[in-house]
């Protein structure tokens, strides 16, 4: 399978899987989940672990990041045990980036393509109706010669004859 496609798919997966096993349990405080296990924390989305005080607080919705005074970044855990939100913010902004770079090659190629071939297409035009106007030139000569010829045949080839009453 494509690694373009895996790895979204994988992330999807995994996330909805990791919405899923938390429940959010609203009678249930963080802060009464001090002292036991990371995952026993987690259980709930609301809280977030520290590991260097052991300690399970509500997740500061105010501010879009826990301040520093609450758990250091590279300490702080949410959702999941293993992965720190310091890790969490450059991986985000890192696939965030290479989001946007592609979305923008993609846009320059989608519009640098089109004009392309808008381009060949109008070039094509051109030769077609190059093509059927030197096609009229030559059934209009050919015409002319014809009429040349049949007034050779009847002998009015001169002047026209009603010119004289003019």
């Amino acid at each position: 399978m494509d690694s373009r496609i895996l790895l979204p798919a994988l992330l999807l997966v995994f996330g909805s899987a990791t919405v899923l096993a938390q429940t959010s349990a609203p009678g249930t405080a963080c802060e009464t989940k001090n002292g036991t296990s990371c995952d026993a924390c987690l259980k709930n989305v609301t809280c977030l672990w520290c590991i260097t005080t052991k300690s399970c607080v509500t997740y500061p919705v105010k501010t879009i990041l826990p301040p520093h005074a609450l758990c250091p970044l590279n300490d702080a855990r949410w959702g999941l045990c293993w992965m720190n939100f310091q890790a969490l913010i450059i991986t985000l902004a890192v696939i965030g980036g290479i989001i946007i770079i592609a979305f923008i090659i993609c846009l320059f190629c989608c519009c640098k393509c089109e004009n392309f071939g808008s381009k060949r297409f109008e070039e094509k035009m051109q030769r077609q109706a190059n093509k059927t106007k030197t096609k009229q030139e030559e059934r209009k000569s050919e015409m002319k010669q014809r009429h040349e010829e049949i007034r050779k045949k009847y002998g009015l080839s001169g002047q026209n004859q009603y010119s004289k009453f003019a």
